[in-house]
């Protein structure tokens, strides 16, 4: 399964990408999809099994399972 996680900031994207890579998870930075607009414009595109068990942190703005036809959002911070 494919989720993209977007970030108020460019460093809270950093940061997860680098959790991920410390854990063997598969991520990826990218520019996010134009339908998921995020504060900072990139955002980390995630392979797992399971996105309800991901990290989240304070930076995460949402993530999203990419689907054929378009992106499901299943996670929103509270305070955007």
């Amino acid at each position: 399964m494919i989720c993209i996680a977007t970030f108020f900031s460019h460093f809270g994207a950093m940061r997860c990408k680098k959790q991920c890579d410390e854990t063997g998870i598969t991520a990826k930075m990218m520019p996010v999809p134009r339908i998921l607009s995020s504060s900072c414009g990139t955002c980390v595109r995630i392979e797992t099994e399971d996105p309800e068990s991901l990290p989240r942190t304070e930076e995460m703005e949402q993530l999203a399972i990419e689907q054929s036809n378009g992106y499901q959002i299943i996670w929103k911070a509270e305070n955007s």
